[in-house]
């Protein structure tokens, strides 16, 4: 697995700037709590996205959809609660779920070698 260090640097301000935006929209106590969780969950589905390269190429193929996949379920997700009050157990729950779902897909992607 090899890393592209400037295409990571442009993911993390992506990211950051996206979990930004949650943050303004979002107008209750859990402004913070929506924009950590969205910044965890995007830059780590942004950077398998852009910036992870594995030894083989279908592997990659592979983690690559997987992550840009997850990439939009996390946008969306974390769009959806930026417009409507919510409880902080619901919304741990929800990209819990989603954020080791995709950690599970792409480590089993990632271990198959094929």
């Amino acid at each position: 697995m090899k890393i592209n260090f400037i295409k990571t640097i442009i993911t993390i301000c992506v990211s950051g700037l996206i979990a930004y935006g949650f943050y303004s929209f979002h107008k209750t106590d859990n402004n913070l709590l929506l924009s950590l969780g969205g910044f965890v969950f995007l830059s780590i589905t942004l950077l398998f996205t852009l910036s992870v390269t594995f030894s083989l190429p279908r592997t990659t193929t592979m983690v690559r959809t997987v992550s840009g996949i997850f990439f939009v379920v996390a946008f969306v997700s974390n769009l959806t609660f930026s417009f409507f009050n919510f409880s902080t157990p619901i919304y741990v729950i929800i990209n819990g779920i989603a954020f080791m779902t995709y950690a599970l897909i792409a480590y089993s992607i990632s271990k198959a070698k094929q």
